[in-house]
């Protein structure tokens, strides 16, 4: 199948602020379509809400085994194989309390703490003065500040920290020799904080647990892998939505004004963002175990599943109107969370620190705008996410 002339390259855009033409019809039409990976691989891309969900909650369509030896790929590893299946390690290992506790919302002072990091950051921008970078003046440094605090380590480490995810979460064609020593570089210095004594946080917690007969099979370099591997998918994850929630905005002024005027919509606002985002900009990947049926299409045994998040979340079968950013929508079932088993357990943390920085931006800088037009914004190839390399704004 990989021949075919006809089949489409996947990933069908890297532009994030335009629904990729083929959305609509792929879902009308071929809801289940062959797709040729950047590696040449055929896979089965799957665009409508129906059967996105029926993959991500079939436990026979499988995450881990994606990083397994020999099967089609969306593209090359560039981290180690068991950390595709993070969650899924922390599961087997008994590790899941101390993560999941991490991730809770409900720590003491952290609300607070999350709006008084924002202020810091817009005074910075403040100081500065316009034109600035939104992406490296406020989402980037915002982003690292929450998940250095989770993770337990001090702030100074966000710039090496959030450089190692450019080369950690890269797509592309063949393996290289700078994604495993970028890799094992971040690993180790994580395992050099776990073992000083001023670690607090997750660490603190992963640290504690060598003192329990049951976890003597864990070595440090596991429970670093947990801490590298939380810190990139966070924080690469909620700064790119930070980035597109804020054009999105950008590019309806009048919506920043509801924010302003509306301060107690803001969580259905951020969820109503969430399924506007197309951050995720090469699909969700799973192995099929067995064949499966998915409509009309029967996927086999071995065979490389995507779920295109933005088909499912303007399908006009779940959402009316979906090509409107209805900031009121409610209910607002999307799957930019994903589904079934990964499920992402930082949703809660995630949708805390988009209010907190939205509330934070529309508060202090109410006239926030493009610094230049949206066409001339330069979007990242090569990336796991879809992501303009500046967002320059001005006031």
């Amino acid at each position: 199948m990989t021949s075919n002339p006809e089949q489409l390259d996947f990933p069908l855009s890297r532009r994030g602020d335009v629904l990729p033409a083929e959305c609509a019809w792929l879902r009308e039409k071929q809801p289940v379509t062959r797709v040729r990976t950047l590696t040449g691989d055929s896979a089965w891309l799957v665009s409508s809400y129906a059967l996105a969900k029926q993959v991500l909650e079939d436990e026979r369509f499988s995450l881990k085994d994606t990083a397994a030896p020999g099967v089609p790929r969306q593209y090359a590893l560039t981290i180690p194989p068991e950390v595709v299946n993070n969650m899924g390690n922390i599961n087997s290992a008994g590790l899941r309390g101390a993560v999941m506790k991490a991730l809770s919302t409900r720590t003491d002072g952290l609300q607070e703490w999350l709006r008084a990091t924002a202020d810091e950051l817009v005074d910075g921008l403040l100081a500065e003065g316009p034109p600035v970078d939104f992406r490296a003046g406020f989402a980037e440094p915002f982003s690292a500040a929450l998940h250095c605090k989770v993770i337990g380590v001090p702030f100074t480490d966000w710039r090496r920290l959030m450089s190692g995810l450019d080369i950690a979460f890269m797509t592309s064609v063949r393996p290289f020799d700078g994604a495993s020593l970028n890799w094992y570089k971040d690993l180790g210095h994580m395992v050099d904080r776990l073992n000083s004594p001023e670690r607090s946080g997750l660490l603190a917690a992963l640290a504690a647990l060598r003192e329990d007969a049951e976890s003597a099979h864990l070595t440090d370099e596991m429970l670093a892998t947990v801490a590298v591997s939380l810190f990139g998918a966070g924080a690469v994850s909620t700064s790119a939505f930070l980035v597109l929630a804020m054009l999105a905005l950008l590019q309806r002024p009048e919506r920043i004004g509801y924010l302003r005027d509306h301060p107690e919509r803001m969580g259905p606002a951020v969820d109503e963002l969430l399924r506007w985002n197309l951050s995720i900009g090469d699909g969700l990947p799973r192995l099929a175990l067995a064949d499966v049926r998915l409509g009309e299409v029967l996927v086999r045994k071995g065979e490389l599943v995507l779920v295109l998040v933005e088909g499912a979340n303007f399908d006009p079968e779940v959402f009316e109107n979906p090509d409107r950013l209805d900031l009121e929508r409610a209910p607002n079932p999307h799957l930019s969370f994903g589904g079934g088993r990964h499920f992402c357990p930082a949703s809660g943390l995630g949708r805390l620190h988009a209010e907190t920085a939205l509330a934070a931006i529309v508060d202090r800088l109410p006239r926030l705008r493009l610094a230049v037009p949206d066409e001339q914004l330069v979007w990242r190839t090569g990336f796991i996410k879809r992501l303009p390399e500046r967002l320059p704004v001005l006031w």
